[in-house]
C-alpha cells in the first residue's frame, strides 16, 4: 500500500532564520508580488454577466422583494386586525 505523503503547511511571513532588516523588506515585496499575481490569476477566472442574465436576475429580484411586501402586508394587517380584537373585546376604548 503507497504511503501518503505529509504536506506542511507554513505561515505568511519571512523564515524565522532571516532577522535582518534588509531580509524582511525584500520578503515584504515578495509577498506583495505573490500577492498581486494570485489577484490577477483570480482576476482572470471572472466573468461578466451577459445583458440577458442581469435583466433575468433583476427580474427575480423585483418579483421576489413584491412577493415579501405583499406577505409582509397580509401577515402586519393579519395581526393588526386580531391586535385591534382583542383590545376591544378587553374594553379598550379603541
Amino acid at each position: 500500500m503507497p504511503v501518503a505523503e505529509k504536506k506542511s503547511i507554513t505561515k505568511a511571513g519571512p523564515p524565522p532564520s532571516e532577522g535582518s532588516p534588509l531580509s524582511r523588506v525584500t520578503g515584504v515585496f515578495e509577498r506583495t508580488r505573490d500577492f498581486l499575481k494570485d489577484v490577477r490569476s483570480e482576476m482572470r477566472k471572472v466573468v461578466t454577466p451577459t445583458r440577458a442574465e442581469v435583466r433575468a436576475t433583476t427580474t427575480v429580484v423585483i418579483v421576489t422583494v413584491f412577493a415579501f411586501a405583499a406577505y409582509f402586508y397580509v401577515v402586519d394587517s393579519a395581526l393588526d386586525w386580531v391586535l385591534r380584537s382583542l383590545l376591544h373585546a378587553l374594553g379598550s376604548a379603541q
